[in-house]
């Protein structure tokens, strides 16, 4: 078995565009998608129509969540939430938070049991971004029978084997390369590359194989539009893979 895993698109669509590409130029047909799909101020609508039309399994990430509450509560100033029409709420509202693919490959966004979860990594007190220990990892894979578990939600490509052979695997994010966020204490998380990434998964004699593929796209039209709506560390991740807060 083959297939491709991508997460995390923020609604950055000529990332997106370029990583599909790349996988059909590779000749792989099947894709899961880890959610987080449109959330941003990039081209929500746009990034949402695409997906609806490929129609690969996914699962709600805690962005997606979001928005659908948002929703049901009534209105939002948010450019994501504005761009958005009644179809795709309904199809963010339909998606599962975990999903067992192929009887074989568990789909979650942060954890099993909670999207918004940093699983394979953590906020240390000094606000760095490390990986977590293996403890601590197979504490959040309790209970999951499948020998490949897909997380994402961090954005940080990583694959990590549990001590009894499974492996998780985080295929990176295709749209945004890095952010900062405030809980528990204020940290930021930088890739490091611009480029668009993803993960193939091939089943072999000796287990699972994980590959990354960083994907070249023209990414400065997306840097621009974040830029235009004063969405700075946006523009510099996306720009750079790294964050300044002029957006430079």
């Amino acid at each position: 078995m083959q297939f491709a895993a991508i997460a995390d698109v923020h609604g950055n669509c000529p990332a997106l565009e370029a990583v599909l590409a790349d996988i059909a130029k590779l000749g792989i047909d099947d894709v899961v998608n880890l959610g987080d799909h449109v959330s941003g101020p990039l081209e929500a609508a746009r990034t949402a129509d695409l997906l609806i039309e490929r129609g690969f399994p996914s699962v709600r990430g805690d962005q997606d969540r979001i928005l659908v509450e948002l929703r049901r509560a009534g209105i939002s100033t948010r450019s994501d939430f504005q761009q958005l029409e009644p179809k795709h709420f309904d199809w963010m509202a339909s998606m599962p938070s975990t999903l067992t693919y192929r009887e074989q490959v568990f789909l979650c966004h942060g954890s099993p049991r909670d999207d918004a979860a940093f699983w394979l990594d953590h906020v240390a007190a000094d606000g760095s971004v490390r990986p977590s220990g293996i403890e601590t990892i197979e504490a959040g894979a309790e209970g999951i029978d499948a020998g490949l578990i897909l997380c994402a939600h961090t954005h940080i490509p990583r694959a990590v084997h549990l001590r009894d052979g499974r492996m998780i695997v985080n295929p990176g994010s295709v749209g945004l390369p890095g952010y900062d966020g405030k809980t528990p204490v204020p940290y930021v998380v930088e890739v490091g590359t611009p480029h668009a990434c993803y993960a193939i998964l091939e089943q072999t004699r000796l287990g699972w194989v994980a590959t990354f593929r960083y994907v070249p796209y023209d990414n400065t039209s997306m840097a621009t539009l974040a830029r235009s709506k004063g969405m700075l560390i946006w523009a510099s991740a996306i720009a750079t893979g790294w964050i300044q807060r002029d957006g430079m």
